[in-house]
């Protein structure tokens, strides 16, 4: 049997043997509660070795000799993980005798404490020990962990009530790549203000009590005001509900999360952003276009193509995107692409520039058209290319096509998911627009 105890070791010394891949795991999560690690091994892994070099650790690079319990500190608590048991038993014997807990990693019945499985969810740390067993109590962590995060265990139930409002990036479309953060929060809401292309198909593991509003901005058609968005922030918050406004991508990059901020912060609403997985990166490297490649480009540039070059409106400057040669990322400009290829090869980009459409980014719908600058309006209009897509330009397109990373459906196994689980019809978004 054991007794399972919180320790809270805020400036408190662990001794640590070995710098292999279980003190890897562990010295973070120690560092993370406040500890002061001392790490003794003859050598250790980059990870550890990089914390040593920033004085974030303590590291005696050498094997651990007799009595360095009592010589290198003052410890509360040891971890022992050396591929010699000679050593991890001389370490647990020493600590035994000073009265401190020892974690044996080689041995678990000769451990006088066990390190839980330890994952935090909803505002809760969940520590799991099942008699030792390592990878079931794993097992049954993550099993909890989940029911905090996505709501199934209710996690409004027994805590203090949240007040607020939660700007939550939902992710580019698949509702597995919103953050865990933005799930916590999802499950406590007592409102959720959502817009169309979000991935709506969190709101059905939501309790029935809990309000939907739906903001949704419909391409030339219905649409819900920003200032009815900002109005229904400001008086559910004020109401003493916890509203959570979740969007597609990241509400801070062209999504108006910087205006419903400052809506609530006027109106002495307390507001805190999540960022989410915006479609800007994910779309590419969904498609298997890396931004950035060695030796092909250095830098990236995302930007607003809602209205087209030229137009008075736009705070684009396309001739220094042209000039740059860089990697260029084009939001919600399917419909103005012929006049964004036509700008970019006026100020210099040569026409034979890779060009790639990525359709219903890490959706089961995803597609991807390639083609040029040249031919990129008359590939996209003879594909039925339509928003929402992502328009990646520059040479990594065509180093993806040579690499054979380069994809036009969603063929990772591992990333499928079923029409359900996605929200069939629902698209990612910016924020409020279109893409």
């Amino acid at each position: 049997m054991t007794y399972l105890l919180g320790l809270r070791m805020d400036g408190r010394g662990v001794l640590v043997v070995g710098g292999g891949r279980v003190a890897q795991r562990r010295v973070p999560v120690l560092l993370q509660a406040g500890a002061r690690v001392t790490l003794v091994a003859p050598e250790a892994t980059a990870a550890l070795e990089d914390l040593a070099d920033s004085g974030r650790i303590t590291w005696h690079r050498r094997g651990y000799r007799a009595g360095d319990l009592a010589a290198l500190g003052d410890f509360w608590l040891v971890h022992v993980a050396t591929d010699a048991p000679e050593v991890n038993t001389l370490v647990s014997a020493e600590a035994e005798a000073a009265r401190l807990w020892c974690v044996r990693a080689d041995d678990r019945h000769a451990s006088t404490a066990w390190t839980p499985a330890s994952g935090t969810a909803a505002g809760a740390t969940v520590g799991v020990v099942a008699n030792g067993d390592p990878r079931r109590a794993a097992g049954l962590r993550d099993a909890v962990v989940d029911g905090l995060a996505d709501g199934s265990i209710d996690a409004r139930r027994g805590r203090e009530r949240l007040r607020g409002v939660a700007l939550v990036g939902g992710g580019p479309g698949d509702p597995g790549l919103i953050t865990v953060r933005g799930r916590q929060l999802l499950a406590q809401a007592d409102v959720v203000v959502v817009d169309r292309l979000a991935p709506t198909s969190l709101l059905d593991q939501l309790p029935a009590d809990v309000e939907v509003v739906d903001a949704a901005k419909i391409p030339y058609g219905r649409s819900m005001t920003q200032d009815d968005i900002n109005r229904v922030l400001v008086d559910r918050a004020r109401a003493g509900k916890f509203v959570v406004r979740l969007k597609g991508g990241d509400s801070f990059l062209f999504g108006r999360g910087g205006e419903e901020a400052a809506a609530c912060a006027a109106a002495g609403v307390p507001v805190v952003a999540v960022p989410g997985v915006t479609s800007a990166l994910a779309a590419p490297a969904a498609a298997g276009v890396p931004v950035t490649h060695r030796g092909v480009a250095q830098d990236v540039h995302i930007v607003s193509a809602h209205v087209p070059p030229g137009d008075p409106r736009s705070t684009v400057d396309w001739a220094a995107l042209a000039r740059s040669g860089g990697t260029i990322v084009a939001l919600m400009g399917v419909e103005r692409l012929a006049a964004i290829a036509d700008a970019l090869v006026a100020h210099g980009r040569p026409p034979a520039t890779g060009v790639a459409l990525v359709q219903d980014a890490t959706l089961p719908t995803q597609r991807t058209v390639t083609a040029t600058l040249a031919t990129a309006a008359r590939v996209a209009a003879d594909a039925a290319i339509r928003p929402p897509a992502v328009i990646v330009i520059g040479e990594v397109v065509t180093a993806a096509r040579e690499l054979d990373i380069l994809h036009e459906g969603r063929d990772d196994p591992a990333a499928r998911t079923t029409a359900a689980d996605a929200g069939a019809g629902d698209q990612p978004v910016e924020g409020n627009r279109v893409l």
